[in-house]
């Protein structure tokens, strides 16, 4: 009988093996289940980062007003008809003013 019990224990055994370590088995599957998740959410990032960029392409193609923004907020442009006015901070001022009354001196 002890025979029979070692006899059907390895054969249990050997029968788990490739389940569990062998080409297909859990473990593998897990790590490339892992492995696709980490890649979705790569991708995910990617789209998302590409849907800003098409946006931005197709906004530039289509219209002058993100042109003329960029043009206003980088390049300090200005219309031919437009009035450009600068304020000063208060700290800007009298400095300003500090140092032209240290100068008449």
């Amino acid at each position: 009988m002890r025979i029979v019990t070692l006899i059907l224990i390895m054969l249990l055994l050997l029968l788990q093996y490739p389940l569990w370590l062998g080409h297909g088995g859990w473990l593998r599957v897990w790590d490339l289940h892992r492995k696709v998740e980490a890649q979705q959410q790569i991708n995910n990032q990617s789209e998302a980062r590409n849907a800003l960029l098409d946006a931005e392409v197709r906004d530039l193609k289509q219209g002058t007003d993100a042109i003329e923004e960029r043009a206003r907020s980088e390049l300090g442009m200005i219309k031919s008809d437009e009035v450009y006015f600068q304020i000063l901070d208060e700290s800007a001022s009298s400095v300003t003013a500090a140092s032209e009354v240290s100068a008449a001196k």
